[in-house]
């Protein structure tokens, strides 16, 4: 089965919860992949960036992906985060990573480097080549520094067996168009623009990577499974009621709006690793307004 299959509608880029030591809180972590998959997720994306992963220890990063699978327990698929800019050491991880459980590699464009588009080819090739699990593309150049762009995506998607699909974070709806258009028909297409789901669904997509649905799995489910079915005046009921989340998510930094929601619903404790932060109080107390008035 193809990931454009097994993937529809909505995965969570699940957040790392912190004790106020800062060691990871497996209990936190717990309680929300449960909070997710009761409420519908489709499916648990562990170790993206909204993990905060550039402040994870390989240690920590094999201990996360052990307990996600237990806790998971077969209940949804599980996407794994594997990437970086040396190309080299990515692949000893997706060596040496258990990834037996997961159904598919997420994994980012390389960052800093700034490789030209057949660097980013080739990159994404040698990893394709070593991966136990078909990969994920990650185009998100507001993060990396150089944009993956359509035409390299879908010569990935032909030429190479073992590349599944893309989280397509371009903030360009007529790049996301132009991939959707020229793909391969069982390649999967998945946004990671939470703020662009509604009109991305309307140009094709299968779904999304999300930051919102972990604080809001339902609702932001809902309208992803209601745009899938083109009832788009019901899904955008929905998502007039999110686009203040949208905006309060990202105002400062992605994962400390998440996790100041997260902290708010009582499921996290508000801690980040630098050089991450909370946010500031102001943009907090609009978190905290939001909630008081839904």
């Amino acid at each position: 089965m193809s990931l454009r299959k097994k993937l529809q509608g909505t995965g969570v880029a699940i957040v790392t919860p912190f004790k106020a030591n800062e060691d990871i809180d497996f209990t936190a972590l717990g309680k929300l992949i449960d909070f997710n998959i009761t409420n519908g997720v489709e499916y648990i994306v562990s170790l993206g960036t909204t993990g905060e992963t550039p402040t994870l220890s390989k240690e920590e990063k094999l201990d996360i992906i052990n307990f996600t699978f237990e806790k998971v327990n077969s209940r949804v698929p599980v996407v794994v985060g594997v990437g970086g800019n040396n190309t080299k050491e990515v692949i000893k991880d997706l060596e040496t990573y258990p990834l037996d459980k997961a159904v598919a590699v997420l994994s980012a464009s390389p960052y800093y480097n700034k490789p030209s588009q057949e660097g980013i080819f080739q990159h994404y090739k040698a990893l394709a080549t070593a991966s136990p699990k078909p990969i994920i593309l990650y185009n998100v150049p507001g993060r990396t520094g150089r944009n993956m762009e359509a035409a390299t995506t879908i010569r990935l998607a032909n030429e190479v067996a073992n590349i599944g699909g893309i989280k397509e974070a371009s903030n360009s709806i007529p790049q996301c168009m132009q991939i959707l258009r020229d793909r391969p028909n069982d390649f999967l297409v998945v946004s990671g623009d939470d703020d662009l789901v509604m009109p991305e669904l309307a140009c094709g997509i299968d779904g999304v990577i999300s930051v919102a649905a972990n604080c809001f799995p339902k609702e932001f489910g809902d309208m992803v499974r209601l745009g899938l079915k083109q009832d788009f005046v019901a899904a955008k009921k929905i998502n007039d009621t999110l686009v203040e989340v949208y905006n309060l998510l990202f105002t400062e930094n992605n994962p400390a709006g998440v996790k100041a929601f997260l902290h708010e619903l009582g499921l996290i404790e508000n801690v980040l690793r630098l050089p991450m932060v909370p946010l500031s109080n102001g943009v907090h107390q609009q978190i905290q307004n939001y909630l008081s008035n839904r």
